[in-house]
């Protein structure tokens, strides 16, 4: 999003707030807002749950911010910075994939990475200080500056992903369970994670739209972790996973218009008491 259209944007809602006889739903960024951060959610929170199924939680972490590297060469390039994010976080997490189990237990590895990639995001930025303000909007999101062709985009990424995923649920849900087993019957299990995280790189690119690069855990884990702490059947939490990062969305939008607080930290406070309730919950079971 370009500087003067952020500028508009909180001049309008600047204007919008003292008038609380006026509903949300008659600005259109209000509305492009709910509608992205919607999809981006539901994408989220089905995804997120085999992300924390598989343990690969730290790797989502780090494809948003190989993302980042991918939108701040794409403006120092001309090029709009989304497709910079989903171009290179897809070339990442096939990378990733492709590892195999050898992507298992080298944390270290993946955090040394995750800080290179932020290195040269900022590195970019330096070289090309005219788009500099886009920073803050990549590192923490700014969905109030979701346009019609971000919403498009976006809209694509979630049919194709949540196609994808829905195609390959069966050898990933036995990859995730029982890894030796599903190998002995033939599943590729290093094919079934290049696909996963390719997948999961699609989602990241559109949930750092969202929150950001720096928040992706608050909808791509929290509302997962927090519907595996509430129920152990798949079918279950995966619509409890949905309808969390749905919930924290929407809410955090609403709080966020009647606070003038930045949307990112209600959706990030959100996530934080949901999965403190799902502990509450588990241990009262």
């Amino acid at each position: 999003m370009s500087t003067n259209t952020s500028m508009t944007m909180r001049t309008v809602t600047a204007t919008a707030t003292p008038n609380r006889k006026s509903t949300m739903f008659e600005y259109d960024f209000m509305v492009n807002a709910f509608a992205a951060s919607g999809m981006v959610a539901v994408l989220s929170g089905i995804v997120g749950y085999f992300l924390v199924l598989r343990g690969q939680t730290f790797a989502g972490h780090a494809l948003s911010h190989v993302g980042f590297t991918g939108a701040t060469g794409a403006v120092l390039l001309g090029m709009p910075p989304l497709w910079g994010m989903v171009g290179f976080t897809l070339a990442a997490g096939v990378g990733m994939g492709a590892l195999g189990e050898r992507l298992s237990g080298r944390d270290v590895a993946i955090g040394v990475i995750l800080s290179l990639s932020l290195g040269f995001g900022l590195l970019f930025l330096h070289f090309f200080t005219a788009y500099a303000t886009q920073a803050t909007a990549l590192l923490f999101g700014n969905v109030l500056g979701v346009s019609h062709e971000t919403l498009v985009v976006l809209a694509g990424l979630a049919i194709v992903s949540l196609g994808a995923l829905g195609f390959i649920m069966r050898p990933l849900l036995f990859a995730s369970l029982q890894p030796e087993l599903a190998e002995a019957k033939g599943v590729s299990l290093r094919l079934v994670s290049v696909l996963f995280l390719a997948i999961t790189a699609l989602a990241v690119a559109a949930c750092t739209q969202i929150v950001g690069v720096l928040l992706v855990f608050a909808l791509m884990v929290g509302p997962a972790a927090a519907a595996q702490n509430v129920t152990t059947r798949l079918s279950s939490g995966l619509v409890l996973a949905a309808l969390f990062a749905l919930g924290q969305a929407w809410v955090g939008l609403t709080l966020a218009y009647y606070t003038d607080w930045p949307t990112s930290f209600w959706i990030t406070m959100l996530a934080a008491i949901v999965y403190g309730g799902s502990l509450l919950a588990r241990r009262g079971n």
